[in-house]
């Protein structure tokens, strides 16, 4: 990919540069920042090379809709109270006809009148009803505002829309710095990872696990396999496993691919209810079974948690993702823990260590070991599908 470190001559262009900034917000206040700060170095660089800027973002679900609550106001602010700069918010509103040649003359005219080094914002691009699918002519007119642009969403990039795919194929496009990071670590991780490779795979859903483990198996030692995985696969073994979460519908893939001695299954796992009044540990033998509908497995039990340290422990290149239990509710955080301060002792210097999902960076945050992880990934499914083997349409196009 060419990035952004390519680029000499930027001085009073202007540069369209899609980000995620889709950030966790209540009552306007932004939890959590961390997508923003990442973006930051891309930001700045092309500050340093005196260009103009236009931030291009989504911020929830509006599916085409003008949504209050969604309006990317209190992420403007922020990223302003973090460039310590005032950020020109262009009030682009939905994008829709109505607000016709008026609303383009005044998003250019303000435009024109930016310094160089000067960031502005524009509305949500998923106001837009023609975002997500790429239609009508909302690519045009995003690329109309700009000389470049710069894709550093990685988050989005696999996804086909107006402002990840569109806009590159009507202006030269470049990588930003976080978008370079994330491409190159993962690439390391499938094509040249140091040996032992240890996966470990947890999470509910296993429509988006399975072609993982799939790719995996074929570049990996071992797997360890945790969460929703688990009940499936035990479910499509024929035990009884209460209203423990099951994906029914790719039992026999799950059934199919755990066969591998790559897998390594649990040995023990923890039933109670979904509270966690009442709970205990129970030997995954073939005398297993909750036949109480009260009941489910809502962790990996301490004896899979020991053996899956010997594995990590020993590991050179180690991936995480997804949850190894139902962590959000004590006591069944143990494992997802445990895991968590596992990977990150081992990165950094033995191993070489990449963690995403949501749930996983929520539980490195938990332990405070997150600054020991060599790559946490900003794209949840994004990294997924890239380490299942897909193209994603942002990356190709770049």
């Amino acid at each position: 990919m060419k990035t952004i470190n390519k680029l000499k001559n930027l001085s009073g262009k202007i540069v369209l540069l899609r980000v995620d900034y889709n950030v966790p917000l209540k009552k306007g206040e932004i939890l959590d920042d961390e997508k923003i700060v990442k973006s930051l170095p891309t930001i700045r660089t092309l500050q340093a090379k005196k260009a103009k800027i236009i931030i291009v973002t989504h911020l929830g679900r509006p599916e085409g809709k003008i949504v209050s609550d969604l309006k990317i106001d209190p992420v403007a602010v922020h990223l302003g109270e973090l460039l310590k700069q005032k950020i020109v918010k262009l009030d682009s509103k939905n994008w829709d006809k109505k607000s016709g040649d008026k609303m383009r003359l005044e998003m250019l005219t303000t435009i024109d009148a930016m310094r160089p080094g000067e960031v502005a914002m524009l509305e949500n691009i998923r106001f837009s009803k023609d975002e997500e699918e790429n239609k009508g002519t909302l690519a045009q007119e995003l690329a109309n505002l700009a000389d470049i642009f710069v894709l550093d969403g990685f988050a989005v990039a696999h996804r086909g829309d107006a402002s990840v795919v569109g806009v590159a194929k009507y202006l030269p496009s470049y990588a930003g710095l976080l978008m370079e990071s994330e491409v190159k670590a993962l690439t390391k991780v499938l094509k040249s990872p140091k040996k032992p490779f240890v996966a470990i795979i947890g999470g509910v859903k296993a429509e988006t696990k399975i072609p993982v483990i799939k790719n995996l198996l074929k570049k990996s030692n071992y797997i360890l396999i945790g969460g929703g995985i688990v009940n499936t696969y035990l479910y499509s073994k024929g035990f009884k496993i209460g209203s423990s979460v099951v994906d029914k519908k790719y039992a026999k893939e799950i059934l199919e691919y755990c066969k591998s001695k790559k897998v390594i299954k649990p040995l023990d796992v923890v039933v109670g209810d979904i509270k966690g009044k009442k709970y205990w540990v129970k030997d995954l033998d073939k005398n297993f079974k909750i036949t109480d509908k009260n009941l489910a497995i809502y962790d990996i039990g301490p004896k899979t948690i020991q053996e899956y340290a010997k594995y990590i422990k020993k590991a050179k290149t180690i991936v995480w993702n997804g949850a190894m239990g139902y962590f959000e509710q004590h006591p069944y955080e143990n494992a997802t823990y445990s895991i968590a301060r596992l990977v990150a002792t081992r990165s950094k210097g033995s191993a070489f260590g990449v963690v995403g999902g949501g749930e996983t960076l929520l539980s490195l945050e938990a332990v405070k070991m997150s600054e020991y992880v060599d790559h946490i990934s900003t794209g949840g499914g994004a990294m997924l599908e890239f380490l299942s083997g897909k193209k994603l349409p942002g990356v190709k196009i770049l």
